[in-house]
């Protein structure tokens, strides 16, 4: 099965404008407007920066397609999940704030922004899916809800899946906090007494009664832990720690698994636009401003999150021969192998450059 991947050059050098209208000509091309209701719901997943970040997404490049999806439905809205580490991203609050501070607001867009995952990322639906490293998927509710959802990527490095793209903003980026931990790590969470406050939080929500008080300090009883995460999402101390899954492919294939969850529970369809400006060695949840390590390539828009991916991979490489495997020493090609075998996407693909 080959696969569409439709490709319009374009650089931070255009202006806001133009690259709106960019976005949207390729945008357009995938035929989703076509199919959408009044009264559908219509979601865009994104990652609004982390503070001090400069590669995400800009509002003012998305105006044009918001307005094409507000002439067909009002019940457009942006949105992104709370992070699994603790920090601006972590809770709804200190979220829609950075949020509205990097130009994403009912004001500016036009349209309602939403924490998928609720307060504290605790809002989540169980999926099933049954596939060989997720039996089942915890999946933002909003998300799980909505009928429409449009994947915004942009493109950068990952040190643990050797890039972030389509297939990670729907895997990682859609999951709700426990799922994030559901991807990152296969061992129990631990208490580090030193920023343990013993405000008994974790206590009240541990629903296997699995923490406990010793000297003055939250304590887990590895006998009792489920593993469910639960005392890593409601702890604002970031006192409760995990030991993360150091094997990137384990990883990835979660991920896959949860973006294919994710396909599978959205009502009607899963489409998905990549920008591959600003892109970095690493992702946008980098409190800082990174280098550049390729010059600016343009947008992608598919269907398929397999074929959006190889095709954006393919367009970097084209300009510099393995720079994701030198800037992230990382297999990125699990990722895309799994994607393929479970039927998420498929590996060929034509692409069509639209001027």
């Amino acid at each position: 099965m080959t696969s569409t991947v439709f490709f319009i050059k374009g650089s931070r050098k255009d202006s806001d404008a133009l690259l709106a209208r960019k976005a949207l000509k390729v945008f357009e091309r995938l035929d989703l407007c076509k199919n959408i209701n009044k009264e559908d719901f219509v979601g865009l997943k994104i990652h609004f920066g982390e503070k001090d970040n400069k590669g995400y997404i800009k509002p003012p490049w998305l105006k044009d397609l918001i307005k094409q999806l507000k002439s067909i439905t009002q019940r457009v809205f942006i949105t992104d999940t709370n992070t699994l580490y603790v920090g601006n991203r972590s809770n709804a609050c200190d979220h829609l704030k950075l949020a509205q501070e990097h130009g994403f607001s009912l004001e500016t867009l036009g349209i309602p922004v939403l924490i998928a995952d609720g307060l504290i990322g605790r809002n989540d639906e169980e999926i099933n899916v049954g596939l060989p490293r997720i039996k089942t998927a915890k999946i933002s509710e909003t998300i799980s809800s909505t009928d429409w959802l449009v994947s915004l990527s942009h493109f950068t490095g990952h040190v643990l899946t050797g890039f972030g793209a389509t297939i990670k903003n729907l895997g990682m980026g859609c999951a709700s906090r426990a799922g994030k931990l559901d991807q990152h790590s296969d061992v129990q969470p631990y208490v580090d007494a030193k920023l343990c406050t013993n405000c008994g939080v974790c206590l009240d929500y541990c629903p296997a009664e699995a923490i406990v008080e010793r000297n003055e300090k939250a304590y887990i009883l590895k006998d009792k832990c489920i593993g469910c995460g639960e005392c890593l999402v409601v702890c604002n101390r970031g006192a409760v720690k995990m030991r993360w899954d150091g094997d990137a492919a384990r990883v990835q294939e979660k991920m896959v698994e949860y973006a294919y969850s994710v396909v599978q529970t959205v009502n009607k369809g899963v489409v998905g636009l990549t920008f591959l400006t600003q892109i970095t060695k690493d992702c946008d949840c980098m409190s800082k401003s990174e280098k550049v390590i390729v010059e600016d390539i343009g947008i992608l828009a598919s269907t398929d999150p397999v074929a959006l991916d190889i095709a954006a991979v393919d367009l970097i490489q084209s300009q510099k021969k393995d720079i994701l495997k030198s800037s992230n020493d990382v297999d990125w090609t699990i990722q895309l192998r799994h994607g393929e075998d479970i039927g998420l996407g498929s590996l060929n693909y034509q692409l069509i450059e639209i001027d």
